[in-house]
C-alpha cells in the first residue's frame, strides 16, 4: 500500500503548468496549471509565502496547484474573472501506471484548506474522483478580486 509520501510524488510534473513571476510587481501569476506532483508545488508556494509575494490566480489552478490556498496567506491571494480552482480526491499511480484512491491523503489535504474552501467542497459532495470547479461568484465570495 502506498504511503502519503508516494502520493506526494505521483502525478504530472510542475513543468506542465504555466506559472509566471513578475518580479517588478512582486507577484506570482497563475495563468494555467493542470496540477501535477505535489512536492514541487509545496516547494514553490513555501518560497512564495516566505518572500511575501502576492498570488494572482488568473486562469485554471487545478489539483496540486490548489495547495496555494493552504500555504500562502489568504490576504495575499486574489482572483481574476478567469480564475478557476479545481479539486479532486488524492490519488497515486503505481509502477504499472494504475491509478488508485488515497483516502487518508485526501482527508489530510482537505484539512489544510481554509474553512470557507473546505465548506464549499463539502457542500459540493466532498473530494472524489470527480473534479469540482470553484469559480465566478462563489470563488469571489471566498477570495478578493484582483485590482
Amino acid at each position: 500500500m502506498p504511503t502519503f509520501r508516494t502520493w506526494l510524488i505521483a502525478g504530472l510534473t510542475l513543468a506542465a503548468c504555466t506559472i509566471m513571476q513578475a518580479p517588478a510587481r512582486a507577484e506570482i501569476r497563475i495563468l494555467a496549471s493542470p496540477g501535477g506532483q505535489v512536492g514541487p508545488f509545496l516547494d514553490l508556494f513555501d518560497k512564495v509565502r516566505e518572500t511575501g509575494e502576492r498570488v494572482v490566480i488568473d486562469g485554471p489552478c487545478l489539483s496540486a496547484c490548489t495547495l496555494v490556498l493552504s500555504i500562502v496567506p489568504n490576504e495575499r491571494i486574489c482572483v481574476t474573472r478567469r480564475a478557476v480552482l479545481g479539486f479532486h480526491a488524492a490519488r497515486s499511480v503505481d509502477r504499472r501506471g494504475r491509478t488508485y484512491a488515497e483516502p487518508e491523503a485526501s482527508e489530510l489535504v482537505l484539512q489544510t484548506y481554509p474553512t470557507p474552501v473546505r465548506d464549499w467542497i463539502g457542500r459540493h459532495g466532498g473530494l472524489t474522483s470527480r473534479l469540482l470547479l470553484l469559480r465566478g461568484r462563489e470563488l469571489k465570495a471566498i477570495y478578493r478580486a484582483c485590482r
